[in-house]
């Protein structure tokens, strides 16, 4: 069976042809193919996107096989970039090596996380793709290049700015060079407070945390606040029967639980949610850095998110929490915050401002499309950029207006493939046919 489909079981596709190329050169072999059969050609990753970022109709390519560490030394480690983040974190763990910041989930691959902008928050360190030093691609041509961020050549550099978040609509990428650090420790403390009492100090929050996320329960005033900040140990990591308790347990089976619950009875959202409130507590622990910033993900959802500049964020939240209750809206999930620094990378979200992130998250058996499109109309309001792997209906003529770049990857798009080898559908409308 050819089928495709995401994590979230909401885009699926039947490609005419899959291959798992387990080398550059099969890459190649396969984007020439491609070519020379009139097919476009997507590499996927595992699904975590829930835009058809990844589909094709024509020739698929798994990354299953271009997977593992390929060099290491000088503060840098060169991946193969079918290589999921559980892996590079582990082998970097084993190596006394990390990633100054990520996102929570680990099932991406390295690829697919980086060229739809994957982001986790950070006070100081943005996305992954700020972290990138290099990447290997294979342009529509066959051609492999690398690109790297201290390029002497402007349009070597260009293309490596692009590249980044390239939607792999540049290239397919098969390494990926990250900057890495000595492991490190972090410090997770994790607060209920008032989504009020957050309101009227969210400079504060932000600039004295490394790392701040928090969670603002919907038909309540509460929020989890969890605050991240590098220590110099000892390492105090909660036991197996607190990280099962916590991670799986209350974070996963119970939520999965409360969440059919609500879809059967959605009027008994805001009580559950009220009591899920009510239970929450302090706790703290302090843990190998990629253990902190992980969290195990087993509640299929939808999922939007869109970056804002920081300045608005404490309007977007008033706005969301005010909609949310005029329309009578039951939302069960958590909305969730995260920050990070200007980014340098064209298409990423954070492009050229500090920004901000609210995410907005449905239950996958009860989608609740009012409830996107309302939220998104604040968000572009506030000249809000959608990210591109999560639920949007923003298009090429929107995206222009949003991103200072963008005409200058159309045209570096349509330099190195003017075919639009690399399209699909969503391409097509993000991007322009």
């Amino acid at each position: 069976m050819r089928e495709f489909r995401n994590w979230a079981g909401n885009q699926s596709v039947v490609p005419a042809e899959v291959r798992t190329p387990s080398s550059v050169e099969e890459v190649v072999r396969a984007v020439r193919d491609a070519a020379a059969a009139g097919r476009r050609v997507r590499m996927t990753g595992t699904g975590h996107s829930f835009t058809g970022a990844a589909l094709t109709d024509g020739l698929l390519l798994r990354p299953d096989g271009l997977t593992g560490i390929l060099q290491v030394g000088d503060g840098r480690v060169t991946a193969a970039a079918g290589t999921p983040l559980r892996v590079l974190n582990e082998e970097l763990h084993r190596m006394g090596l990390a990633l100054a910041n990520m996102g929570d989930i680990t099932a991406q691959t390295l690829a697919g996380a980086i060229q739809t902008g994957t982001h986790g928050t950070g006070r100081d360190v943005g996305g992954l793709a700020d972290q990138v030093l290099a990447l290997e691609m294979v342009l529509a041509g066959g051609e492999v290049v690398t690109v790297r961020a201290d390029a002497a050549d402007r349009a070597e550099q260009d293309l490596f700015d692009a590249a980044r978040v390239g939607l792999g609509a540049l290239g397919v990428l098969t390494a990926v060079t990250f900057r890495v650090e000595p492991s490190f420790l972090l410090r997770s403390t994790r607060q209920p407070m008032a989504l009020s009492e957050i309101l009227g100090s969210l400079d504060a929050l932000t600039s004295g945390n490394e790392h701040l996320d928090f969670f603002w329960l919907p038909h309540t005033d509460t929020c989890l606040t969890k605050r991240n900040n590098r220590s110099t140990g000892p390492a105090d990591p909660p036991g197996a029967f607190k990280r099962w308790l916590d991670n799986t347990f209350l974070e996963n089976t119970l939520f999965g639980a409360l969440c059919g619950i609500g879809a059967r009875l959605p009027g008994a959202i805001p009580r559950i949610n009220a009591l899920s409130a009510a239970a929450l507590s302090a706790s703290a622990c302090t843990d190998t850095s990629y253990k902190i910033f992980t969290s195990v993900r087993e509640v299929r959802f939808l999922e939007m998110e869109y970056a804002i500049p920081r300045e608005h964020l404490g309007q977007a939240l008033r706005e969301t929490r005010d909609l949310i209750e005029l329309r009578d809206w039951k939302i069960g999930f958590p909305v969730e915050v995260r920050v990070t620094p200007a980014s340098d990378a064209w298409l990423s979200t954070a492009y050229g401002r500090d920004t901000a992130y609210l995410a907005c998250h449905i239950y996958r058996p009860t989608p609740h499309p009012e409830y996107f499109e309302g939220v998104e109309e604040i968000m572009t309001r506030l000249g809000g950029r959608p990210h591109w792997g999560k639920l949007h209906t923003r298009d090429a003529a929107y995206l222009d207006a949003v991103y200072p770049r963008f005409a200058d990857f159309l045209a570096l798009r349509d330099r190195l493939d003017p075919e639009r080898l690399f399209a699909n559908d969503y391409l097509d409308g993000v991007l322009g046919p």
